[in-house]
């Protein structure tokens, strides 16, 4: 992430202003989010042979002068709902232009309103946002724990072993030669570690008091379950 003053709106701002590294910075944060929700609303639609395209027109709406990026302002919750928005409003444009060009009977009809009707890609979309951030809290952690010595860097890995792969404690603890109550002592530690950067990213996209961010927390956890 950017530095401990900065949030999403720093990014989005000079993303609008044209900086090229914000620009990248950008699309890489928000690309997978995005393409999930495509994804998943053209899955059964021959338009999901457009998803690569329509995945840039949506950056490209960002960035144009005078698109979403230029209108969204500071103190407006979190950007999640602009790119939805967008991110939708191109799906849309998508669907209508196909259908046009289809000469056969029947071929795209009701696409707008089967992907409206459908919850399947606003939740794949909120599968993504929420995945993004977590993954983002992981190297924020694992970054923060170099700075604090090897038993920080350890604890990192402990969660991995925990639910990357999925091994109980005390399989952790045979593996490592190590006490399994003092091992559930670091997981519990690593645990809190792991909260206080998700609080931090989650800070970063969601500006907002200590409230606010943490009933986003919350629906991060909900919509990945």
């Amino acid at each position: 992430m950017a530095g401990p003053e900065s949030t999403c709106w720093t990014v989005i701002q000079a993303a609008a202003a044209g900086s090229a590294g914000e620009r990248a910075e950008f699309a890489r944060r928000y690309d997978p989010v995005v393409r999930a929700y495509l994804a998943a609303r053209w899955r059964s639609s021959p338009c999901r042979h457009e998803l690569d395209d329509a995945v840039q027109e949506v950056f490209l709406e960002c960035f144009k002068r005078g698109g979403v990026l230029d209108r969204a302002e500071p103190g407006r919750g979190g950007f999640r709902p602009f790119l939805f928005g967008v991110a939708r409003n191109v799906a849309l444009r998508a669907e209508r232009a196909r259908g046009r060009r289809e000469h056969h009977a029947g071929e795209g009809r009701d696409l707008e309103a089967v992907a409206d009707d459908d919850p399947g890609p606003s939740e794949a979309f909120d599968r993504a946002w929420a995945t993004a951030l977590f993954r983002e809290a992981g190297r924020l952690q694992e970054q923060q724990a170099r700075g604090k010595g090897p038993d920080a860097c350890r604890r990192v890995e402990l969660l991995r072993l925990r639910f990357h792969d999925d091994l109980p404690i005390r399989e952790i603890a045979r593996r490592w030669g190590a006490d399994a109550a003092a091992l559930h002592h670091e997981y519990a530690k690593a645990r809190q570690e792991f909260k206080a950067a998700l609080l931090e990213v989650v800070a970063f996209h969601h500006p907002g008091s200590a409230a606010e961010i943490e009933q986003e927390c919350a629906n991060l956890l909900a919509a990945l379950k």
